[in-house]
C-alpha cells in the first residue's frame, strides 16, 4: 500500500494520519540517504537529519530522526529501539526522573536526557522550516514515542506559541508522571494518539504508580482489529487471548507485538 496523503488541514484523529505517520516512524530507523530520498519521494523538499550522542550511563549510545517540511507542513520523526536492550532499564522501578518540561511534573531521566541530545538540533530545524504557517506533525516508535510526546511538551510548554497539531505515537512507553500526563492531555486533546498492538511490552513499562501514559489510545487486538474505547476488562481478556510466552523472550508475543513494521501492517489491514 502507498502512504496515502495527509490532509494538512485536519488536525484531529484520522485513521489515514496515523498510517502515513507510522510509515515516517518506520522511515526514522533507516539511513540517513533513504530517509532524504523517500521524504522527497513523499512530497517534502526539505529535510534534514538530526543526531546526538547521549549520556554514557544510558542504554543507548544516540538519538536520531529526521525533520522534512513542504509548503504545507512539518513532519519530526524520532528513530526508536529494540526492545530487547530497553528491558532492564524500563523495567527498574528505581529509575530517575526529572523535572518535566517548564517544571511541569517529572518525565523518566533517560528519555529526558535522550531528548537533550537533539532538542535544540530540533526546535532550530522546525523554527527554520516553518516560513508558511505549515501544521506541525511529531511521530516515533519505542523510545521514539516517547521522545516524540516530549518534543511536542517541550515546544509547548517551554515556547507557548508553538503547538504540535498531531502526535501520533506506536508502542511508545510510560513516559512521565500523572502531573504532566494530566496538564499534556488538556492541552493536547483530539491531537495526540498512542497506539498499542496487543501485548506489546514496552508500552507496559516503566512501572506504574510511578509512571504514566498519556491520552488517547487506540489499541489492536489479538486478530489486528482497532479499538478506540477498549475497557480494562477486555483489553486483559485480549490480552490473555493473544498471549504464548514470555512477554520479553526474543519470539515472545511482548517483543514480537512492538515491531513497528506490525504496526504498519495493522494500520493497513483496517484502512483495507
Amino acid at each position: 500500500m502507498s502512504v496515502p496523503e495527509l490532509d494538512h488541514t485536519v488536525t484531529d484523529y484520522r485513521l489515514e494520519h496515523a498510517y502515513w505517520l507510522a510509515k515516517a516512524a518506520e522511515l526514522a530507523y533507516a539511513g540517513e540517504d533513504e530517509m532524504r530520498s523517500t521524504t522527497s519521494e513523499w512530497g517534502f523538499d526539505r529535510f534534514r537529519y538530526f543526531h546526538g550522542e547521549t549520556d554514557a550511563s544510558l542504554p543507548i549510545q544516540d538519538t536520531q530522526g529526521f525533520v522534512a517540511a513542504s509548503e504545507n507542513m512539518i513532519i519530526v520523526a524520532f528513530r526508536g529501539t529494540e526492545p530487547e536492550r530497553l528491558k532492564d532499564w524500563l523495567s527498574d522501578a528505581d529509575v530517575l526522573v526529572e523535572s518535566g518540561p517548564a517544571d511541569t511534573g517529572t518525565v523518566h531521566q533517560g528519555f529526558n536526557r535522550a531528548l537533550d541530545a537533539v532538542h535544540r538540533q530540533v526546535h532550530e530545524t522546525v523554527d527554520e522550516f516553518g516560513d508558511n504557517d505549515q501544521t506541525l506533525w511529531f511521530t516515533g516508535h519505542s523510545l521514539g514515542g516517547a521522545l516524540a510526546m516530549l518534543a511536542s511538551a517541550r515546544m509547548y510548554f517551554e515556547t507557548p506559541s508553538t503547538l504540535a497539531d498531531g502526535v501520533y505515537t506506536f508502542g511508545q512507553p510510560r513516559t512521565c508522571d500523572r502531573l504532566l500526563a494530566n496538564a499534556y492531555d488538556e492541552v493536547f486533546v483530539e491531537r495526540t494518539f498512542r497506539f498499542v498492538n496487543n501485548n506489546d511490552v514496552v508500552a507496559q513499562v516503566p512501572p506504574e504508580p510511578v509512571f504514566h501514559h498519556v491520552n488517547d489510545v487506540r489499541y489492536f487486538d489479538a486478530h489486528g482489529a482497532l479499538h478506540e474505547d477498549l475497557s480494562v476488562a477486555e483489553e486483559v481478556t485480549d490480552s490473555v487471548a493473544g498471549f504464548t510466552g514470555d512477554l520479553f523472550a526474543p519470539v515472545g508475543d511482548g517483543v514480537r507485538d512492538h515491531f513497528i513494521d506490525n504496526y504498519v501492517q495493522r494500520l493497513e489491514q483496517n484502512l483495507s
